[in-house]
């Protein structure tokens, strides 16, 4: 997850924003986007439709991550750790 924030950081400072600003956005956004998953219990693929309005730029962000196998690269990192920690473990 840090490595996450701080890449949309990156992206936020790409786009032109402070470094402070865009990492203090970038935290509050996977602050709030995990606190709203945890209090609604909704499913996160329904929290994330709720919030891709048609033609948005939510949506276009979705699209992109969809595009450069951003789902494809968070399964393979879990199954990468799960893997080294059975080696670790011997299990």
């Amino acid at each position: 997850m840090f490595l996450f924030i701080e890449a949309i950081a990156d992206g936020g400072v790409k786009m032109g924003l402070p470094r402070d600003v865009a990492l203090k956005l970038a935290t509050q956004t996977v602050m709030g986007s995990a606190k709203m998953a945890l209090d609604t219990g909704i499913h996160p693929g329904l929290l994330k439709d709720a919030v891709c309005s048609p033609g948005g730029t939510t949506i276009d962000a979705v699209h992109k991550l969809e595009e450069l196998g951003f789902r494809n690269c968070a399964i393979s990192a879990v199954v990468a750790a799960a893997e080294k920690s059975k080696k670790l473990g011997g299990n």
